[in-house]
Order: structure tokens, then sequence, then C-alpha cells
């Protein structure tokens, strides 16, 4: 029975101290849970109605959900410790990639070691190369000096080149900017920021001329989608008509043409809020919008209140990769950036992406926790 004490019990809860005392924060928690949840019940429609596949995404979440918590209760001065020996083992995997990686769709991005599913290294790296950049800055004396800048492009331009190797552009774009965003962070002078861009500029044509022929015709097609509307531009001229015809309302749950009847590719993946937005409409799309927006909040005040320069520079970098994701995935979708293979975070079909995000923001969590109880005392 509820009596008085239990609710004084309630009333003196406070997720804020809850979080820096257990790790867990539960204002988060809810809303990764419930955005897992709108997911799959997405997943459904977009995978033809395929139970299998959404059991599956769904244990691929509770896994997620584990490492979240377990990753959470991991002292933060333990995983700076700890990020030399993982970033080497991320980039020792990506190298095993190269030459012992599994192949599908004309990419070798896979691991398929005995007794292990199968895996994508990258999706390590997103978390071990951000952490590892932060434990290099946080060494010396904020903001940092050219020198250390320098260690810090070395670090993140090899996993970004090897991951540009597999091929897999739109990945090594997404952990190069995670990188850049610790070095941002760190507090590093606007004149430098202005010169690094400038760089990344001129290396434009670079890049261009090591791009596959497949990648250079997206990013021309994305200029006129119907200049070639049964190769390159066949889905973003898919995507945009189902997002088009959904409406305000959208047309039924399960009842979209453009995923049911197979018009729109990776409709379960890459492409999967377009299948939300013909079937749910502009209401479903903006329910998802409203629960990203929420997340973000959420992570960046964990951020602004970590205790550590180390935890602040790790929490900043996993929050922007991760808008930098869902950004990339709705631009694409909608035709705004050229098709580059990124999920949608959270709602795509796959189950290493979703894993490594719910451990990143189990990273997040675990930069809260107050000094006094990694020491022990109450």
């Amino acid at each position: 029975m509820f009596t008085i004490a239990d609710a004084g019990q309630f009333e003196s809860f406070k997720p804020k101290r809850y979080a820096q005392r257990y790790g867990l924060d539960p204002f988060l928690s809810v809303l990764l849970c419930v955005t897992g949840l709108y997911g799959l019940v997405i997943l459904y429609s977009a995978s033809g109605q395929s139970d299998s596949m959404v059991i599956r995404q769904g244990l691929h979440f509770a896994v997620g959900l584990v490492a979240m918590a377990v990753i959470s209760q991991v002292r933060r001065d333990v995983i700076k410790q700890l990020t030399p020996l993982i970033f080497v083992l991320a980039s020792l995997l990506l190298l095993a990639v190269l030459f012992f990686g599994v192949g599908a769709k004309g990419a070798q991005r896979w691991l398929d070691l005995p007794g292990l599913p199968r895996f994508q290294p990258s999706e390590l790296m997103k978390l071990a190369l951000p952490a590892m950049v932060a434990w290099w800055l946080t060494r010396h004396r904020l903001p940092p000096k050219l020198p250390d800048l320098v260690i810090a492009a070395v670090l993140i331009a090899i996993p970004v080149l090897m991951i540009a190797k597999q091929p897999d552009l739109g990945t090594s774009i997404i952990i190069a900017g995670s990188g850049f965003f610790v070095v941002f962070l760190a507090g590093i002078s606007w004149r430098l920021l202005g010169v690094l861009i400038g760089a990344g500029l001129a290396s434009l044509p670079v890049l261009w001329s090591i791009m596959h022929d497949y990648q250079r015709a997206r990013v021309l097609t994305l200029f006129d989608p119907a200049s070639d509307p049964l190769g390159a531009g066949w889905n973003t001229i898919q995507a945009m008509t189902a997002l088009g015809s959904g409406g305000v309302f959208g047309k039924g749950y399960a009842a979209g043409t453009q995923a049911q009847l197979k018009f729109l590719p990776e409709s379960h993946t890459d492409f999967i809020i377009a299948v939300l937005g013909e079937e749910l409409g502009f209401f479903g799309i903006a329910t998802l919008l409203v629960l990203y927006v929420l997340i973000l909040g959420r992570c960046l005040l964990l951020t602004i209140r970590a205790e550590s320069q180390f935890g602040r520079l790790l929490s900043g970098s996993i929050t922007l990769t991760f808008f930098v994701y869902l950004f990339v995935n709705l631009g694409m979708v909608s035709g705004v950036l050229p098709v580059v293979g990124v999920p949608l975070p959270l709602i795509s079909y796959g189950g290493t992406s979703v894993v490594s995000l719910l451990v990143g923001f189990g990273l997040i969590m675990a930069m809260q926790r107050t000094n006094r109880v990694l020491s022990g005392e109450t």
C-alpha cells in the first residue's frame, strides 16, 4: 500500500542526484526507450511486416540498453585509462576488415569472427576516436597548442582513411566529425579554425579524385535526380515521392505504396523515415523529431554538468555526432544531401549501430558521477 512515507521518498527523488550516484540518467533512459519502441513500430511496417526482423532489432536494442547501463556504472577515470587500449583495438579491427572483412553490396565493412555475430568495427571507432582525441588533448593544458593539434589530426586521419578505403564515405565523414568536435570544444582559436576549414575546402578536389564512380554519380545527381531516374537518382526520387505523398496525416499505418510495393530501396535502414512520412505523415515525423530534440537537449545538459575536461569533451562530441547522424540522414532522404548510407539513429535496422549508439549514451551518463561517489564517499 502507498503510504505517506512512500510519498516523501518520491518527493525527495532528484534525477540529477540519482544520476550522479547511480550513473543512469532517468530522463534520458526513458526518452531512449520511447524512441526505440517507436522505431520498432515503424520498422514493422518498413520491413514488410517482418516479425523476425522486429524481434532481432528488439533484441539488439535490449542488448544496447544493458550495455548502456553497465557503461554508465564505470568510473570515468577508468574509462579514460582504457581509452588508448580501446582505440588501438578498434584500429586493429579496422585493419583486419581491409584484409579479412566480409563484403556486401560492393563494400567490405564487416568482420565475421568465430563465436561472435557479424559486426562493423567502424561503429566501435565512432566512440573510440573522440575518446582518444579527448584523452590526448586533456593530457596537456587547454586550449591546445599547434603540436597537440597535429597529433590529434594524425589520430583522426588513421581510422578515417581506413574506413574510406572500405569504401564507406558517410561513416568516414561522421567519424572525422566526431574527432573534429573534440578539437573544437577544446577551445581552438577562431583563426586556426578558419585555417582548418580553408584546408578542408582546398582538399575537396583531392577527395573528388579518389571517390569511386558511384559516389561521384550520387553527388552529381543531388542537383538533378531526374537526370538519372532509373540509376543514381532512383533512391532520392522514391524517397521524396514517399515523403510528399504522406501529407499531414499520412496514408495510414502499413498502407504506404512506395515501401509496401518495394519501390523505396533500403526502406528498413537508410530510408526508413520516408516510410514514416508516407504512412503517418507530418505528425509522425514531427513526433520523432520532438523525441530527438529532447534527447539532444538532455545530452547537452549532461555535457554541461560533466565535472572533468575529458568528460565534457567526450560527452559534447558524442552529442554533436548524434546530431550529425540525424542531419545527414534527413538531408539525404529529403534530397538536400547526397546518398551516403547513413542510418537514422535508433530507428533504422542494424544491430551494431544501435548498440554503439546506446553505449555512447552510457558514456555520457558515466561522466556525470560526482567525485565523492567515485571515491566511495556518501
